[in-house]
């Protein structure tokens, strides 16, 4: 069979998978925190029909003679580039302005979180709630990690009688007491990652830590907890950092994607036309 028509199947799933890839980046286009995706191509095996020889006192080199087999997927990328920031005005919408990421737990019942029994997951998306214990959640009910005065790592809650809040910053979150004067409840923690790129994507906006993330981790190998601002990103109140998908850029790749599906299943039509003449050749 020819060589061409399996190399024309391996092109038409490498572009189905690029156009799933770029319809989740538009159907994620106004997600909170998104970031966008890309799939990077790579050729498959190829076919050596004669090797390469050295030249000799009489004769030049001969360069060997290679037919490739298709192309594959190499790498699906995920890009954490900077999104747009977004204005709401809501105290607890909270957006990211540099690197890392907001830091959630699950599992725990206690105020002072013990890391290495503790879920925890990450993101970039920022829009937080107050549970009805005042604790600081996300919209999946998981707690927003942060430290107290002491640098351990805690649940932020605020106590029953405040009656404002604001958040700075470098993280740290202020109330006002039944006293009119001014708290503080605790201080929001990130996770920074020298690979974000690693990172698994869990759905609802989070992220789950791999063995090749980057994680700055302390000596017990627990997640080091950065004060914002402090080499990381700073956090601004009243604002939610938007999706980084680009869609000029993602309809020039949808395009360049069908063009290619398109191509090759011209290339498997023709591989077909000639087997047909193949098999005509008696009559």
């Amino acid at each position: 069979m020819l060589r061409s028509m399996y190399s024309g199947i391996a092109g038409l799933k490498g572009f189905q998978t690029q156009l799933d890839v770029v319809g989740n980046n538009i159907a994620n286009v106004n997600t909170s925190g998104y970031k966008k995706s890309r799939v990077a191509f790579q050729d498959m095996m190829s076919q050596t029909i004669a090797g390469a020889s050295a030249p000799t006192g009489i004769r030049g080199g001969i360069n060997a003679q290679q037919v490739g087999l298709g192309s594959q997927i190499g790498a699906i990328d995920v890009i954490h580039t900077q999104g747009n920031r977004q204005t709401t005005n809501r105290t607890l919408d909270l957006a990211l302005e540099g690197d890392g990421m907001f830091i959630f737990a699950s599992g725990v019942d206690e105020d002072e979180i013990n890391l290495p029994d503790a879920n925890l997951l990450y993101s970039r998306a920022g829009n937080m709630y107050l549970d009805d214990d005042n604790y600081i959640v996300n919209a999946n009910g998981e707690y927003l990690v942060g430290t107290n005065e002491a640098g351990n790592p805690i649940r932020i809650q605020l106590p029953e009688d405040f009656t404002s809040f604001s958040i700075q910053g470098n993280g740290i979150v202020n109330y006002i007491d039944e006293n009119n004067e001014t708290q503080e409840a605790g201080q929001i923690a990130l996770a920074n990652f020298a690979n974000p790129g690693g990172l698994e994507q869990v759905g609802a906006n989070m992220y789950r830590s791999t063995v090749n993330d980057g994680l700055v981790t302390a000596d017990d190998g627990t997640p080091l907890l950065h004060e914002p601002e402090d080499g990381v990103a700073s956090i601004v109140s009243g604002a939610l950092e938007m999706s980084n998908v680009d869609l000029a850029e993602e309809f020039t790749d949808m395009i360049v994607a069908q063009r290619g599906f398109q191509a090759n299943t011209r290339i498997i039509t023709t591989s077909d036309e000639i087997l047909q003449e193949l098999v005509n050749l008696k009559r």
